[in-house]
């Protein structure tokens, strides 16, 4: 359930209210605004006496039942969108957030040059993979911790932010001091052991949609990282198996709109896993900023014919700077339904 305190309730006030909640066995989660704090109510015992108690106490304004699975990632539980920010931008707000590079740190030239590139072009987020999840145990595993040296230094040079990506929950605290946010990869999206050390990890997640995972799967994915502490979760729609050969995934891009009805996080679109072909790319980034999401993650390299991993799906790196010079009118048309959104939101 969600509580709605009365404005200006004092400390005093929401703590009472809290320690009722705790009395009936429930686990409680703050949003405190300016004016108004809401209380997130979640866990198993007697919710009608638990209710009726609350609703009873004259601090508080309302009370609602929260009916879906996924409690605190709900338009329920927070109807405005979530705003992520980090190292000087947002994800979710009022700026279209691009996050591009390559599959692999390779080498300090490699990530080096498509850090001053991607910048170059307009992203504010460096993508890098030091650990990588292969289907082949002969595949290349990634540089691990030199890889994520190798990042840190390109941020120092560019200043963009880095989104590298964590396999495993015994690597949470090494990956947590290199990267602004973990990337959760489709093949961990249900590795609860590693959502769960990720709630308390301190930096915002990146969650991508499992191969085969269903919308609803991925939010109960997303609702164990913030229900172990970490409010800040962007959603990604990367593709989903299907009987399709003829690209890599099949882009579910009404994933984006329903995403977009259901929850308050951010939602963002990987074009390069969706096709594997980087003709496809550019399209399918129009179509995500067409749609509604809040940013895209790209795949870009130096030199992608001779990219250890996903080459096939890399955009050069002069291909990524006309792909978001191309962008540049759809991204204002994209601005202009978001002033849109915030005046309908803020009309009385």
């Amino acid at each position: 359930m969600i509580i709605s305190m009365k404005l200006h309730s004092t400390r005093e006030e929401i703590d009472e209210v809290t320690g009722i909640v705790k009395h009936f066995g429930y686990k409680v989660h703050s949003i405190e605004g300016e004016e108004r704090v809401v209380i997130g109510v979640v866990g198993v015992g007697d919710v009608t006496a638990c209710l009726e108690s609350v609703e009873a106490m004259p601090q508080v304004e309302k009370v609602v039942r929260i009916t879906a699975p996924y409690k605190f990632v709900s338009k329920e539980f927070r109807p405005g969108k979530t705003r992520i920010k980090v190292n000087g931008a947002e994800i979710g707000g009022d700026e279209f957030a691009v996050i591009a590079g390559p599959c692999s740190v390779e080498s300090e030239e490699q990530i080096m040059r498509s850090a001053e590139a991607v910048a170059k072009a307009g992203a504010k987020f460096l993508r890098g993979g030091a650990f990588k999840p292969r289907t082949s145990p002969y595949d290349f595993q990634g540089m691990e911790e030199e890889g994520l040296k190798l990042l840190q230094k390109a941020k120092k040079a560019t200043g963009l932010a880095i989104v590298t990506e964590v396999m495993g929950d015994r690597d949470v605290e090494l990956v947590a001091q290199y990267a602004d946010v973990m990337q959760v990869g489709a093949r961990n999206m249900q590795n609860f052991m590693l959502l769960k050390a990720l709630g308390k990890c301190g930096r915002p997640i990146l969650l991508k949609r499992g191969l085969s995972s269903i919308i609803k799967e991925l939010l109960m994915s997303a609702e164990y990282i913030v229900a172990h502490g970490n409010p800040d979760v962007i959603l990604c729609e990367r593709g989903i198996r299907t009987f399709e050969t003829a690209t890599r995934n099949t882009c579910d891009i009404s994933a984006i709109p329903v995403l977009n009805e259901l929850t308050h996080l951010p939602v963002i679109l990987d074009p390069s896993h969706a096709t594997g072909k980087r003709s496809l790319v550019p399209a399918l980034a129009r179509a995500g900023v067409a749609v509604g999401a809040d940013g895209l993650i790209v795949e870009a390299h130096p030199a992608p014919e001779r990219a250890i991993s996903d080459g096939a799906q890399s955009l050069d790196l002069n291909q990524f700077a006309k792909m978001m010079e191309d962008l540049k009118p759809y991204i204002a048309l994209w601005n202009e339904a978001r002033k849109k959104e915030a005046a309908v939101a803020a009309a009385p």
